[in-house]
């Protein structure tokens, strides 16, 4: 096999469910959906079993309640999970420094300098497959090809529990016979635009022609859909990234009308967020609010800071004014309310402040930070600011699905708090 194939795709199965199962071997076998049962509630990942029912990640838990009525719910632990993600990591990177990590369940392995020490990258990707089933006593599948893109499809087409090779050279014929949406940068509406040109699989975009593509996606998105469809992708594997945002977000059980319990939840949730900021040791530079209302509308709106900040005062400043002045709810409940943190950089990556307010910005990290401890000693609930535990019981209650503080970045082994998939 040529030494070209230096690239792996590792894709986890079911993980989430699998960590499930693998704690409470009773579950195995069972139908098994993670997330919230409630009438608001949104699965985060469901078991192979229950997939065979038709539910799957981002469904409405009511409707697969409807598709799998005997399925078994339970709530995720992200803590747990994490826990798993990073030993599955540390026998990745047994194998090669360059590990890209794009969740907790899958990353990207560059074993190019690794096959003299381990064999062909055929042989490394079973022997990762192996070890990942003896020690930890979970399934992952892989793709091997020659670049990020085709083992990025590959692992995914024998799931679960696969290994799937490219030949070298033999990317286009790969992907012929696959659907467009495979390709990355399509998603639901490029598809339906491509299929409405007839062009259905990849193949139909080869035969379609380059300046086809080009005159009807535009130059970008044209030349980016001609190199993938021919299986080209230079991007390296990038080790050592750093965060790509920290947030948390909750579904209510009843949408949410009152001002000021929807600003309790931004206080809540600022802190939740920047509590993981600290102990990740990371700054954001911009902070993102995330509203859905009552009729399913959502509103993305982001703000950059002047100076990054991992304290919870800034962030909640921030998500009010985004809220107040670039978010028409007209007279809408909210159902969502998220808070993220975006921009990340090293906490001790130097930065210019205010001079004027170093000495306010002192005493608040005095307090956060002997919050942390206390917390992390005693609990999450053992002390607060006093706003946070005036409201936290009455907010408590209009609490439907919800999803903890999570840190994404493209690494398995990054650690989302309490994260849902």
């Amino acid at each position: 096999m040529s030494d070209s194939l230096s690239i792996l795709h590792a894709d986890m199965d079911a993980f989430y469910a699998a960590v499930e199962v693998l704690d409470d071997p009773s579950l195995k076998g069972v139908p098994l959906i993670i997330g919230h049962p409630g009438r608001r509630g949104v699965v985060a990942t469901a078991s192979y079993e229950a997939r065979r029912f038709g539910v799957h990640s981002a469904m409405p838990s009511a409707v697969a309640m409807r598709l799998c009525p005997n399925a078994v719910w339970r709530p995720g632990r992200g803590r747990r999970y994490v826990e798993v993600s990073r030993q599955i990591r540390a026998i990745f990177e047994s194998y090669t420094p360059l590990v890209e990590p794009l969740s907790l369940d899958e990353a990207f392995l560059d074993i190019g300098g690794s096959c003299r020490l381990f064999g062909s990258a055929i042989d490394i990707a079973r022997q990762l497959k192996d070890r990942v089933r003896s020690e930890i006593g979970l399934t992952v599948s892989v793709g091997v090809a020659e670049n990020k893109f085709l083992a990025k499809v590959a692992s995914d087409l024998e799931k679960p529990d696969g290994l799937t090779v490219v030949p070298a050279g033999r990317g286009e014929e790969f992907l012929r016979d696959l659907p467009v949406r495979r390709l990355w940068g399509v998603g639901p509406k490029s598809a339906a635009h491509l299929e409405r040109l007839s062009l259905r699989t990849i193949g139909d975009l080869v035969r379609a022609g380059h300046d086809f593509l080009v005159r009807q996606l535009g130059p970008g998105m044209g030349e980016h859909i001609w190199a993938l469809a021919h299986g080209r992708d230079g991007r390296r594997v990038v080790t050592d990234h750093l965060a790509r945002s920290i947030s948390t977000e909750s579904t209510f059980g009843e949408d949410l009308t009152d001002p000021a319990t929807i600003r309790d939840f931004l206080f809540q949730a600022s802190g939740s967020v920047a509590a993981t900021l600290r102990r990740e040791g990371f700054r954001a530079k911009t902070v993102q609010l995330k509203v859905r209302t009552g009729d399913y509308t959502t509103f993305t709106r982001a703000h950059t800071l002047e100076v990054p900040t991992d304290l919870p005062e800034p962030l909640y400043r921030t998500a009010v004014h985004l809220l107040e002045t670039r978010v028409d709810l007209a007279g809408r409940g909210v159902r969502l309310l998220g808070v993220g943190a975006k921009g990340l950089l090293p906490a001790s990556a130097p930065v210019q402040g205010d001079l004027f307010s170093e000495s306010t910005e002192g005493s608040a990290r005095v307090v956060s930070e002997l919050t942390d401890r206390i917390r992390e000693s005693l609990g999450p609930r053992a002390i607060g600011r006093a706003r946070e535990l005036r409201r936290r019981r009455g907010l408590d209650d209009r609490l439907g699905d919800d999803d903890p503080s999570r840190l994404e970045r493209p690494g398995l082994g990054d650690d989302r708090g309490s994260a849902n998939r």
